[in-house]
C-alpha cells in the first residue's frame, strides 16, 4: 500500500503591483526540495498559485537573505517586487524594528527603506544598484560588447533590443503600443533565443511622456506577469541610455498590476519605489511518497 506523508508548510502570500509570490519563513521552516516545491505551490490550478516562491533565510551579512524561484522551479538572482515584500515581512513579523534594512540576494546586498503607517508597511524604496549594459553581464553569446537598440532577427521579425543587466538579464524593446504585442508568442521565443545561454527577461516598453512609460514583461520561467520590478528598472535605464528619457527624473512605470516609481541617476544607479501588500497566510500540505 502506498503511504502518503504530508508536510505542513506555513506560507504567506504577498504581491507587489500584482507580481505575486509565496513566501516561506526560513527562520523557522526548512525547505528540503525548493525547486520541486516552487513548481507545485506556484501552479494556479493544483497549487496555491503564484509567479514563484521566495524563501526568507537568516543572513550573516544582512538582515536576511532572499532566495527566489520562478514558477518553473528555476532560481532567479533578484526580483524587485518580491524584495519589497521581503522588507514588509521582516518589519511586520518582528524580525527587524528598523525602517532601513538590508537584504542579501544573488545579485548583491540591497538596501530597503520602508514607509510605515500604524505598524503596516505601505511602500518600500529599494536601492537596486547600477544598470549594466555590457553583453557579458547578461550574458550574451556575441562579440559586440554592448547591445543598445540593436537589431535582432527572430523568424520573420526583427526587434531592436537594448540589453540590460539589473543583476538578472533583461532585453528592452520600445514600441508604439504594448497592447498590440503578442507577448506570449514573442516573449517565449526571445526568452529562449540562442543568443542568451541563461535565457532572458523580455520587456516591451512604450514611452508615454517625459516622466512616464508603459511596460509589459515576459519573465523567464514564469511568463507574462502583472509587474516586474527589475524589468521596470531595466526599461527606464534603457530609455535613458537611448535618450528617450532623462536621468535623475522620477519615472512612473505603468504595469498591468499598478505602477512603480523608478529614478535612474546619471551613473545608471537605480532607485525603485512601490507598494507591498499581504494577500493571505496559510498552511500548504505538500504530499510526498
Amino acid at each position: 500500500m502506498l503511504n502518503i506523508f504530508k508536510m505542513n508548510i506555513p506560507f504567506i502570500k504577498m504581491h507587489g503591483a500584482g507580481n505575486d509570490y509565496i513566501y516561506i519563513d526560513g527562520f523557522k521552516t526548512s525547505v528540503q526540495k525548493p525547486v520541486v516545491l516552487a513548481r507545485e505551490i506556484s501552479n494556479r490550478h493544483t497549487g496555491i498559485g503564484s509567479d514563484g516562491l521566495v524563501i526568507i533565510h537568516p543572513s550573516t551579512v544582512a538582515h536576511c537573505r532572499m532566495q527566489m524561484f520562478n514558477a518553473d522551479g528555476s532560481e532567479g538572482q533578484m526580483c524587485g517586487n518580491a524584495i519589497r515584500c521581503v522588507g514588509k515581512f521582516m518589519y511586520e513579523y518582528g524580525y527587524c524594528s528598523q525602517t532601513t534594512l538590508t537584504v542579501e540576494t544573488l545579485s548583491g546586498i540591497k538596501t530597503l527603506r520602508l514607509t510605515v503607517d500604524n505598524g503596516i508597511v505601505k511602500f518600500v524604496e529599494v536601492e537596486m544598484g547600477q544598470a549594466n549594459f555590457t553583453a557579458a553581464a547578461l550574458p550574451m553569446l556575441t562579440d559586440a560588447p554592448i547591445w543598445k537598440n540593436q537589431p535582432l532577427a527572430i523568424g520573420d521579425e526583427t526587434f531592436h533590443i537594448t540589453a540590460v543587466s539589473m543583476g538578472n538579464p533583461h532585453i528592452v524593446i520600445f514600441c508604439d503600443d504594448i497592447d498590440a504585442v503578442p507577448l506570449a508568442l514573442w516573449g517565449s521565443r526571445l526568452e529562449h533565443h540562442p543568443l542568451f545561454p541563461q535565457r532572458v527577461n523580455v520587456g516591451f516598453a512604450q514611452i508615454v511622456s517625459s516622466s512616464a512609460l508603459r511596460l509589459r514583461v515576459w519573465e523567464r520561467g514564469s511568463g507574462e506577469t502583472l509587474a516586474c520590478g527589475t524589468g521596470a528598472c531595466a526599461a527606464v535605464a534603457a530609455a535613458v541610455t537611448n535618450a528617450y528619457l532623462t536621468a535623475d527624473t522620477q519615472i512612473r512605470v505603468e504595469v498591468r498590476g499598478g505602477e512603480l516609481l523608478i529614478t535612474c541617476a546619471a551613473d545608471f544607479s537605480i532607485i525603485m519605489k512601490g507598494a507591498a501588500a499581504l494577500i493571505a497566510e496559510g498552511i500548504y500540505f505538500q504530499k510526498t511518497n
